[in-house]
């Protein structure tokens, strides 16, 4: 933040993670900056039920799509939360699940519900529960396996003291943020555009890759399939099965989640295939090496397919590209598929992934619930497949991986960029609620236009 000037003098807050404040600023528990809201729904006339989502905040439960927790039956057990609250999730705080209410309705009643007092303006609360190291501070009182789900109580965070400027200075301090967090989130919206792009790009380029080939003056035939289209005259167009020796499932047996270390042995878990990738490290250890089958054993040159995921992640697929440094054996919610010696694993991993591929298997995905699809191997042996020479086959995978190289060189360079822009709003944000930084003197150049946002009522 060298950027920005120290406030001119500063006292010892006596806080670890805290530590200097301004001279002039308060220190106070969180209990006289807000209130622990606990109505609940009772007579269960409220029915707008709300979500709290990571990253992004509270919305309307119907808008946040098929991901997260179901809205309960039961709708008398939920909080009420008004707008202009802070909703807290106690369960997952640590990882951004938090924002102030753009509404009126119902939560979960694990949320913990916040209402700002008259001495700190609303948004102002919001950005203090926003700050990182008050964030990782909390997160020191909770109880959990795992520390994005350590779970933090009213009773953690009441005692907690916090640095307050006066109601001037937050609003000060409200515009400077509002300003530059608004030009870096531009800069980071710009980004993931960009990956989205590439993304395209790279599924563009496979599946003109493995539906024209790469000769461009090649004589063409209409396929008979109309979702497919023209291909290579010398292709041939057949069902999966005919491509296949058999078809294998993986086993189900009891593990502990994590990786595997010195002579012990893992399962495979379905994240470990994502978007064509293998991960290696998506491993749960065995609680007993007899429970190991051998005959599941995954080796390099497997192409793995998922039995059951996502909608938009069933039948993924890849091929295992390491020589794995444990043994490790198939979940039941992988498919290995074994190939006839006319196929190249890897052209036919391709076709997969393609949006040919996808279309099929999105036709064909069955469940039960829209957060998890299956595919039987009968689905699989139906799917219709592209066959072009084995020769050629490979030279189009060729061409694949090396496009998808260069795509995915870029892809990092954007992910980082978002890394590093997510990392400065972060530290911008703590330095000003904190009062590492004076922002008092600070005005918005006219020709950023941005607005400021109306401060809700106390």
């Amino acid at each position: 933040m060298a950027k920005y000037k120290a406030y001119p003098e500063y006292k010892d807050s006596g806080v670890e993670w805290l530590g200097d404040i301004p001279t002039h600023w308060q220190l106070i528990p969180c209990r006289a900056a807000v209130s622990h809201i606990v109505d609940k729904n009772h007579d269960g006339k409220i029915q707008n039920y709300l979500s709290l989502m990571a990253n992004v905040g509270v919305i309307r439960y119907e808008d946040k799509g098929d991901v997260g927790n179901k809205k309960p039956d039961d709708l008398t057990k939920c909080k009420i939360v008004k707008k202009g609250q802070l909703v807290i999730n106690s369960m997952n705080y640590g990882i951004g699940s938090y924002g102030m209410s753009p509404f009126d309705g119902l939560c979960s009643p694990v949320y913990i519900i916040l209402e700002p007092r008259r001495n700190i303006l609303k948004r102002y609360a919001l950005r203090i529960f926003e700050n990182s190291p008050f964030q990782k501070h909390l997160a020191t009182f909770g109880n959990g396996i795992l520390e994005h789900r350590s779970a933090i109580k009213w009773d953690d965070i009441k005692g907690q003291v916090i640095p307050l400027p006066s109601k001037d200075e937050q609003k000060t301090i409200l515009k400077f943020l509002d300003h530059e967090t608004a030009k870096i989130d531009n800069l980071i919206e710009k980004q993931q555009q960009l990956i989205e792009l590439l993304k395209e790009k790279c599924q563009a380029v496979i599946s003109h890759a493995v539906t024209k080939g790469l000769a461009p003056d090649v004589p063409m035939k209409d396929s008979g399939v109309e979702w497919l289209g023209e291909v290579p005259e010398h292709w041939g167009i057949l069902p999966l099965q005919r491509l296949l020796k058999k078809i294998e499932q993986g086993s189900s047996p009891v593990a502990q989640n994590r990786v595997p270390e010195n002579g012990e042995y893992g399962v495979l878990k379905i994240s470990s295939i994502k978007n064509g990738v293998f991960i290696s490290n998506e491993v749960k250890t065995l609680d007993s090496v007899l429970q190991y089958e051998n005959r599941f054993k995954v080796k390099r040159g497997d192409l793995l397919v998922t039995r059951a995921n996502t909608p938009n992640l069933v039948a993924d697929a890849c091929v295992v590209n390491i020589d794995l440094a444990h043994p490790i054996m198939m979940s039941d919610l992988i498919y290995r598929l074994d190939t006839k010696t006319m196929v190249n694993k890897n052209f036919l991993c391709s076709w997969l992934l393609s949006n040919f591929g996808r279309l099929q298997i999105k036709m064909d995905a069955r469940g039960s619930s829209m957060t998890m699809a299956k595919v039987s191997q009968e689905h699989i042996k139906s799917w219709l497949t592209v066959l072009p020479p084995l020769e050629e086959q490979s030279e189009i995978n060729f061409f694949i991986n090396v496009e998808k190289e260069k795509l995915i060189v870029l892809i990092s360079k954007a992910e980082l960029a978002i890394n590093i822009l997510q990392e400065r709003r972060t530290a911008l944000i703590s330095a000003a609620v904190t009062g590492k930084i004076d922002v008092r003197d600070w005005v918005a150049p006219e020709t950023q236009g941005v607005e400021e946002p109306e401060e809700a009522t106390a």
